[in-house]
């Protein structure tokens, strides 16, 4: 993403805000949401506009899980690893994800199309394992439907892609 690009969507973002250090939290939410990521340069923008050091807001990004500072995928793969996912096979699904993909867990492809993580309990252990694929939540879900669930996303990003450019995909 370009600097000023960057800085526009800062700016608008900042402007919802009194620059209250107890903003810190939502400021850091609204910022990854709409640049998808933490970077160096926002972090640097957030810390000035709240009159904190630097530091300090990292400290408090780094406390969390919810907050990335590297570029991630268009989508978003975790797999539950909670006691009853594991039992039931959630190591198997990743290694899986991580075959179909070429990336390892905790990583993201190189076309930024996919990213992968392990992620603790989700809630929903009458179900496991549990595949939470941007944001829907996959039930009961088994080595072999990876390479289904990838291809399908891949269908329809394609699809979606010829549909803007006027044409349909045959």
């Amino acid at each position: 993403m370009e600097e000023d690009e960057t800085k526009n969507k800062l700016e608008k973002i900042f402007a919802q805000y009194k620059g209250e250090r107890s903003e810190l939290i939502p400021i850091l939410q609204d910022t990854q949401r709409y640049i998808g990521y933490l970077p160096d340069d926002a972090m640097q923008a957030i810390a000035d506009f709240l009159t904190m050091p630097e530091s300090q807001v990292y400290g408090v990004a780094t406390f969390y899980k919810q907050f990335h500072f590297t570029r991630r995928g268009k989508n978003k793969i975790a797999v539950c690893y909670g006691t009853a996912c594991h039992v039931k096979g959630a190591t198997r699904l990743i290694e899986s994800f991580e075959r179909q993909l070429g990336i390892a867990c905790g990583s993201t492809t190189e076309d930024y199309e996919y990213s992968l993580e392990r992620v603790a309990c989700v809630g929903c252990c009458c179900l496991a394992p549990v595949v939470v694929f941007n944001e829907e939540i996959y039930a009961h879900f088994t080595p072999d439907k990876v390479a289904v669930i990838l291809e399908e996303t891949r269908t329809r990003t394609c699809t979606h892609k010829a549909d803007k450019r006027g044409g349909k995909q045959q």
